[in-house]
Formats: C-alpha cells, sequence, structure tokens
C-alpha cells in the first residue's frame, strides 16, 4: 500500500477523484481520505447513508471520511489489513498529519493557490515536523508569477520541508471550474470541458504516483473519455 499526502488548505477533492479515477482504470485499489476540516467529500461524493464516519464508493474508489488513522478504518472495516495499492491522504492540519504518520518515504504534494488563507493554512501542517521531508508543490494560479513562488517560499523557510524542484501548475481557468461543477451535479467523474493545461497536471500527477508512463496514462484517460 502506498501513501500519497496531498496537503493543504486549498480545496483539493475533485482534483483527488480525477487522479484516482485515473489510477482505477490502470487496475488499482484506491482509496481517499478526506481528513479536512470541511470535508468537502461529504457533499461531492453520493453516499446512501452519511454519518460520522463512514465509506463509500464512488465509480470504484473508496471514499472515506471521518477517520482517525488507519487503525480507526481497519477497525470500521474488521480487517487486519488495507488491501489498496494506492491512499490518497487529503490533509490541512498538523494534527492529522500525524495521526496518518506521514513521513519521509511517502509521496507528499502541497497544494495551494496564493491567497493568504490556503497558503498559511496549508503550512500549518507542517509546523510539527521534527525531521525533512520532500514536498512537491502544486500550485493553482491563473499566472505563475516568480514573487508569488518567492512569497511560498518566504513563508516555509523556518519549516523543515525541502522543495523538489518539479513544480505542478495548475493554470486554474473558469472554464475549468464549470467543467468541475457540471461533473459535480452529474455525479460523475468526468473530463468533458477540462482544459488541456488542467489534465496535462493530473496526468503528470497519476505518473508521479503510479510510476506509470506518458502513455500508460494517456490510454487510460481516453478510455474514462470514451465510456
Amino acid at each position: 500500500m502506498e501513501k500519497v499526502a496531498f496537503i493543504g488548505g486549498y480545496d483539493k477533492t475533485d482534483m483527488l477523484l480525477y487522479i484516482a479515477k485515473i489510477l482505477t482504470v490502470l487496475k488499482n485499489r484506491v482509496l481517499i481520505i478526506d481528513t479536512t476540516i470541511l470535508q468537502k467529500s461529504r457533499y461531492i461524493v453520493p453516499v446512501m447513508a452519511p454519518a460520522q464516519k463512514y465509506i463509500t464508493t464512488y465509480e470504484d474508489i473508496d471514499v472515506a471520511v471521518g477517520f482517525k488513522g488507519f487503525e480507526d478504518i481497519k477497525n470500521y472495516l474488521s480487517v487486519q489489513e488495507l488491501e489498496y495499492e494506492y491512499v490518497l491522504l487529503d490533509i490541512d492540519s498538523s494534527i492529522y498529519y500525524e495521526l496518518y504518520q506521514v513521513g519521509q518515504n511517502d509521496k507528499q504534494f502541497f497544494v495551494t493557490s496564493f491567497d493568504l488563507y490556503s497558503l498559511r493554512k496549508g503550512l500549518g501542517a507542517f509546523t510539527r515536523l521534527r525531521t525533512e521531508v520532500n514536498v512537491t508543490k502544486v500550485l493553482f494560479t491563473k499566472d505563475m508569477l516568480q514573487e508569488e513562488d518567492d512569497y511560498l517560499n518566504f513563508l516555509s523557510k523556518n519549516l523543515k520541508v525541502r522543495w523538489n524542484s518539479d513544480i505542478v501548475f495548475f493554470p486554474f481557468e473558469t472554464a475549468d471550474l464549470n467543467a468541475i461543477y457540471v461533473n459535480q451535479r452529474k455525479a460523475k467523474i468526468g473530463f468533458t470541458g477540462l482544459s488541456n493545461a488542467y489534465m496535462d497536471s493530473i496526468m503528470f500527477l497519476t505518473e508521479e504516483i503510479s510510476g506509470k508512463t506518458q502513455g500508460e496514462v494517456k490510454k487510460a484517460v481516453k478510455i474514462i473519455r470514451e465510456n
């Protein structure tokens, strides 16, 4: 089971669903765990009987909400081990960063826009780090300005975070947001209407997580678009 942490105060729910959908088409079992304060998954992912904590399946993706660690999930499922190839963690606090024992050996992505709430709330998840970790930036901004990245580096300078050289850039457009809203209303994970730039970043993240080639990921996206 590979644990992948997406950390930040910025909304990551739809992005994680898109990545998870591609991973399932690549023949992987995937669990998304929403640990965020808003728990947006409760409202985006259809569920028959919502409760304080639950796991539901949405287009072959399992989504867990309301749990306080892997042992909590195992007890809920009455299993000794979780049988997933990938667990995608949606985290926006240092408490859940620790509860899910995110560490140096886990892939970590910091997802943010450049409003102060997203920056400060997201970076707060790293405040209890005792050892340095490698993290990849995932930046949602219309125009990637050097001063924006410089400001992020300034805010994080006293944290034990080593930024990877690769930066994943989402030049978020209104059309992308409209497409996401349409998918939400249809209760369907689809890529219709998403810009090439948005899809390129989704596919790059999937490649980074899975180790699959660009061609393999593109083939999986084509299958999703045709269904």
